[in-house]
């Protein structure tokens, strides 16, 4: 057999395996959560826009919900000021804010725009359409660091409307108070609550770790698959620290608030999202509820 033909074999191969969880999550919601190095790079940019567009064409129903942290510090040092973070919580004042907005919303358009030249219709919003995301002051440790907001409602029906017409929603997370001013959203906090509100059966968070890992400098404790209680476990053990330990709450709060799975990726790998879905050995950490059997099958 010529090279030519063990190539086409080998992509028919991958069909196949794909086509059982094709099959499943046909009509199923997924919330990809956007950030990380995978949005300044312009390559894994088209890659992930791709995978996401493809889940499309074959029967999911995606939304994203994007960050911008990178480019919003570029632009606020453009302007002769220095960010500023408090546990992670970027200070935002009101120049901030409006900075923020802004970059947010250039970077809102720029992804409709990938996705439409690959044949899908996007349509890009923020947490204030339709009052999407309503917010309340969010504190870091006591401590007030301006418009920062934790979401506590989320008004669905946008998000269905453009679903159910065949759009791809594309969502800057920025948010309203009871007073209509405007506040922003950590990406990753929006993502959840997005989810948790559409009864997302999948929610993917695009990171710059492999996964979660027993201890960060060791490979072989790497952890392919978790339950709540066990990630509730590896956060009493304090061996998780820095930007992983609001990921983690965040999984695992998705999950307890009905999403079926929630997975967290490399999204500096090439096609992360393709391999972790459509293939039987996946390549991120998946978390589950504790009382799912199938996590048991490896399902």
């Amino acid at each position: 057999m010529d090279k030519d033909m063990q190539d086409v074999l080998k992509k028919a191969e991958v069909l196949v395996e794909a086509l059982p969880y094709i099959q499943k999550f046909n009509r199923k919601i997924i919330v990809v959560k956007y950030g990380g190095s995978a949005m300044s790079n312009e390559e894994l940019q088209k890659n992930v826009i791709t995978d996401v567009t493809l889940l499309k064409l074959v029967g999911f129903k995606p939304i994203i919900v994007h960050g911008g942290g990178k480019a919003i510090s570029s632009w606020v040092s453009k302007v002769g000021k220095e960010a500023e973070f408090v546990n992670g919580l970027r200070v935002t004042d009101s120049e901030t804010m409006e900075i923020a907005e802004m970059v947010l919303g250039r970077v809102n358009k720029q992804l409709v725009t990938m996705v439409q030249e690959l044949g899908v219709k996007a349509i890009g919003i923020s947490g204030k359409d339709s009052g999407l995301l309503h917010v309340t002051k969010k504190l870091s440790g006591g401590q007030d660091i301006g418009y920062v907001g934790e979401v506590d409602k989320v008004d669905p029906k946008i998000l269905y409307d453009l679903l159910d017409n065949d759009y791809l929603p594309i969502v800057a997370p920025i948010g309203l108070d009871d007073k209509f001013d405007t506040y922003n959203i950590n990406a990753d906090d929006a993502a959840c609550a997005i989810a948790k509100a559409v009864g997302a059966d999948k929610l993917a968070f695009l990171t710059d770790i492999e996964g979660v890992y027993k201890d960060i400098k060791d490979p072989s404790t790497f952890i392919s698959r978790l339950t709540c209680s066990e990630a509730d476990e590896l956060i009493a053990s304090g061996n998780i620290g820095g930007g992983m330990l609001p990921k983690l709450g965040n999984c695992t709060d998705a999950v307890r608030g009905g999403v079926n799975r929630v997975h967290i990726l490399d999204g500096r790998i090439a096609h992360c999202l393709l391999l972790e879905i459509f293939t039987n050995k996946g390549i991120g950490t998946m978390f589950m509820p504790d009382s799912d059997d199938m996590a048991k099958a490896g399902a």
